[in-house]
């Protein structure tokens, strides 16, 4: 296949996003209006022969202080078919054209899934002393392709993420944890829970938690159980004003891109959590919970109602975000993996993120910018 790349109109990306089963969030046209302090483009790939379009990506431009020279980035993306035989042909152009852009390094993470290790097989290895690390363990999927894409990208000159896969190294989580919801009845789902989510789920009806959807009006209240969950793990908030701004240009895009769930108990909020859908992949974008009221599980509650109405939606996938490839419960990171596990779904380890050096000296001067923040 012959393809010409070129810069598209966010009507153009916004449509073929919607012809597909499913993309990131991060690259859909509206991503660009969130990430407010980066320039943005959309590019498209078109086959030369039908002139169709078969391929789209969002890059995000950060400028360098004091020069006229930017870091491109595109976020879990591009969009375009990763298994071609001919890569190349997709990923040159593009480089070709960041650099005419004035970028001097571009950092790009391929939707791309190397291997999944089921639930069972993750409490196998947390009971056993040898095994560390999720890579520890052997996988029950593996995608032989990944392996290819990732030999291609480095014959192309592109170099792996610095940490090679610890997880939370790179700029988005390598190791995901996601449950999956095609051709499989909610009762299913249901039963995969391990015994302690399903107690936890029913200790939370029985004391009276009620969950709810809440709308823009409600950030101020979600930004308030935010900032005590981050005084709690130690991490530094958003603002206020990004999932404002969030709210606002996700929804404009599509009025059901963006939802937001509050668990309560005797009419306070206890918990709280941001829900993302693009197609048929649902997401679990943030979540927050206050310092009381643990007892009833509103957590629980809360994550088996959002599960749920991705189930209506017509999900195929409710993705819960990164987790730490550790499974050493000395770990801090560890709570994080023993709770998702809980779901009975699945940890999925992506190719991780790529950097193409375009100024040799500027990326070197960028890494130890950003080893020094």
């Amino acid at each position: 296949m012959s393809l010409t790349l070129r810069t598209i109109s966010r009507e153009q990306h916004l449509a073929y996003i919607q012809s597909l089963p499913s993309a990131s969030h991060m690259q859909v046209p509206a991503w660009a209006d969130v990430k407010a302090e980066w320039r943005s483009e959309s590019l498209g790939w078109f086959d030369d022969r039908t002139g169709e379009m078969v391929g789209a990506g969002l890059v995000l431009y950060r400028q360098l202080p004091k020069i006229k020279r930017y870091l491109a980035y595109l976020p879990e993306g591009p969009v375009i078919n990763w298994f071609a035989p001919n890569l190349d042909d997709w990923i040159q152009p593009m480089l070709a054209h960041l650099k005419q852009q004035g970028a001097f390094s571009v950092k790009m993470g391929p939707p791309v899934i190397i291997r999944r290790w089921n639930s069972e097989t993750i409490k196998k290895g947390i009971q056993d002393q040898d095994v560390k690390r999720l890579r520890d363990l052997e996988a029950d999927f593996i995608e032989p392709r990944a392996f290819e894409v990732a030999d291609k990208l480095r014959r192309m000159g592109w170099q792996q993420g610095e940490d090679g896969g610890a997880g939370f190294g790179d700029v988005q989580p390598r190791y995901v944890f996601q449950v999956p919801l095609a051709n499989r009845s909610l009762e299913e789902v249901h039963k995969n829970f391990n015994q302690l989510w399903r107690r936890n789920i029913k200790k939370a009806e029985k004391a009276g938690v009620e969950v709810v959807q809440g709308g823009y009006q409600d950030l101020a209240e979600w930004q308030r159980l935010y900032e005590i969950t981050a005084v709690r793990d130690h991490f530094r908030p958003r603002p206020l004003s990004y999932f404002q701004r969030m709210w606002t240009a996700l929804n404009t895009e599509d009025p059901n891109r963006m939802r937001l769930y509050f668990a309560r108990h005797n009419g306070v909020n206890l918990s709280a959590a941001t829900m993302l859908i693009v197609g048929g992949h649902v997401w679990y974008s943030y979540g927050a919970s206050d310092n009381i009221g643990r007892e009833v599980r509103p957590s629980n509650a809360m994550q088996w109602r959002m599960l749920r109405d991705a189930y209506a939606l017509g999900g195929t996938v409710y993705d819960l975000r990164g987790i730490s490839d550790s499974l050493d419960e000395t770990d801090h990171l560890f709570g994080l993996i023993q709770f998702k596990v809980g779901t009975g779904g699945q940890a999925a380890e992506y190719l991780g993120e790529w950097d193409f050096p375009l100024n040799k000296l500027l990326h070197k001067a960028l890494d130890i910018y950003m080893s020094r923040r």
